[in-house]
């Protein structure tokens, strides 16, 4: 019985340490599983950790929600974490545009600060050369005759201020004369008459005198009559000025009717250059302003004048005003009918913020820069344009001074970054295709992606090259981000060294833009499994996230 009871005890102390054993394993390993579980649990909650700073607007308005929403259109606003961009929640952020260091390398991106500047322009515009009117002299008798002899009888020929061009017969003229002489023979006779008998002879021969001085007689004509009272058969006719005969109708033995043109001289010391000033520019031309002509028949000469008259009328057909400038010509080199450029220096001479003229992208109801507000980002912002020079253009608004804005490769901005959906309201481009209204960049931003995109990537065989003409036709595949099918199409390149080593036949990855609608820019093209480490990382980030 006491054997029992030992035997007994010792199976129970047996079976109390197995389980005490047991018991512990069971605690250490609840312990390590206990231990190992935050680690595990935190490691794989770290994905889903990340903070939704906002919502901002799937299609780039710089509009943003702390809230899951939807646009007018009923697409989803895209949540931004916290960590994608180190601007994120910064006012003014929202409507950036983010392009790679590499992107902008490739694309021959350029900034230019905008700076005070006084905005010079010159006006240029075509002209000819015209007499001045007021130096054309016409000679036309007043009476009927014949021309009885000619002195000058060319067109062209240069005559001297009282040189004699013709002489006239005329019957009215001898009568004309006979009359006054008859008066003054009267007066002399009626010396000894009565005072009022003297004064009416004195006043017919006065009379007859006016008529021959109102027929343009020379006062030479005049006083050889008063002297001798002898009546000439002919009368001579005498240049008025020193000039050139532009127009000769005189013909010796030809009759002539009062009024009648014979000759017409000009004087070409002086003349007018009439310039065709368009439309936009006529407000910055003002009287008195010098200009500058040039002619082709004198490369190495400079005409200077002075614009004299603005005419008040439009030629509706070539939507021109002309100008007048009058200019001195001396030897007479400026001839009527010649062609001339002329160039009028306008614009004002207080300094304005400007900034180049291909920094300014106008759809034609507003006007966009872009402003770089970091490494790889840029802000598109509306301004308001003034004054304009040959190369600048005056910013009255949405600039500052000392602000950098992009001045080359706007086009390719904004078909690389979406920039038509960054400003809201200048349309989209226009697709190919299975869908002809749909973007690469709206595509993209429907599936939720970021507004700045990097083009698009294919892959195909090339077709043909034209190395002249700058352009590749690639046999490609479908292309996602635009939903393209499969074609054959031309491409432009937008480096001619992009060309050199392609040949028909050949297997090729490449990247490319749209610089304006139904423009397509290749700006990389590799052999396939040739492909730049660099643009495969930078195809990787771009598609981060998707």
């Amino acid at each position: 019985m006491k054997a029992t009871n030992v035997i007994a005890g010792l199976v129970l102390l047996g079976i109390a340490s197995a389980g005490g054993y047991w018991l512990g394993g069971q605690r250490q390993a609840t312990d390590a599983a206990a231990g190992a579980a935050p680690a595990g649990s935190a490691s794989a909650a770290a994905p889903k950790a990340r903070k939704v700073l906002y919502y901002r607007n799937p299609m780039g308005l710089p509009d943003t929600s702390p809230t899951p929403k939807k646009d007018p259109m009923g697409m989803d606003y895209i949540p931004v974490y916290e960590g994608e961009d180190e601007d994120a929640g910064k006012p003014g952020t929202g409507n950036q545009i983010r392009i790679s260091t590499e992107k902008i390398q490739k694309l021959g991106v350029r900034v230019e600060p905008a700076s005070l500047r006084a905005l010079g322009k010159t006006v240029r515009a075509a002209g000819r050369v015209e007499p001045d009117e007021r130096r054309v002299h016409v000679i036309s008798p007043k009476f009927e005759g014949y021309v009885e002899r000619l002195h000058v009888n060319v067109t062209g020929q240069s005559v001297a201020k009282g040189q004699p061009l013709f002489e006239v017969y005329s019957p009215e003229l001898v009568s004309a004369q006979r009359e006054y002489a008859i008066a003054a023979q009267g007066v002399q006779a009626m010396a000894s008459a009565a005072t009022e008998a003297q004064a009416g002879m004195k006043q017919l021969a006065d009379s007859s005198l006016a008529r021959l001085r109102n027929w343009d007689l020379s006062s030479e004509q005049v006083a050889a009559l008063v002297k001798t009272g002898e009546a000439r058969r002919t009368v001579t006719f005498r240049s008025p000025v020193a000039g050139i005969v532009t127009e000769k109708k005189a013909v010796q033995g030809m009759r002539f009717m009062p009024g009648e043109m014979l000759y017409q001289v000009t004087d070409l010391s002086s003349v007018w250059v009439i310039a065709d000033v368009f439309e936009q520019d006529i407000g910055l031309v003002r009287n008195g302003s010098q200009a500058t002509v040039q002619i082709n028949a004198y490369p190495d000469k400079a005409f200077r004048g002075r614009i004299t008259y603005v005419y008040p009328t439009m030629n509706a057909d070539t939507r021109t005003v002309p100008v007048r400038v009058e200019l001195a010509n001396p030897g007479h080199l400026l001839k009527p009918a010649m062609f001339t450029q002329v160039e009028v220096q306008v614009g004002g001479k207080t300094p304005v913020i400007a900034v180049p003229d291909s920094a300014v992208i106008d759809s034609g109801t507003r006007q966009i820069v872009l402003v770089q507000a970091g490494e790889g980002r840029f802000q598109p912002r509306e301004v308001k344009l003034g004054a304009r020079s040959d190369n600048y253009v005056e910013v009255r608004e949405g600039v500052k001074e000392g602000e950098r804005v992009v001045v080359a490769a706007n086009f390719l901005i904004d078909a690389e970054s979406n920039l038509k959906a960054a400003v809201g309201g200048l349309g989209g481009h226009s697709g190919h295709g299975s869908d002809p209204n749909a973007s690469g960049a709206a595509a993209t931003q429907a599936k939720g992606t970021s507004a700045a995109a990097v083009g698009h990537q294919g892959q195909g065989t090339v077709d043909t090259v034209d190395a002249k003409a700058g352009t590749v036709s690639l046999n490609h595949g479908p292309i996602a981000t635009l939903k393209w099918p499969a074609m054959t199409m031309e491409f432009k390149a937008a480096n001619p060294s992009l060309l050199k080593d392609l040949k028909p036949g050949m297997a090729v990855s490449f990247e490319f833009v749209e610089r304006q609608p139904g423009e397509w820019v290749v700006t990389s093209i590799v052999p396939t499994g040739a492909r730049p480490a660099a643009n495969t990382a930078a195809a990787a980030k771009s598609h981060s996230g998707h």
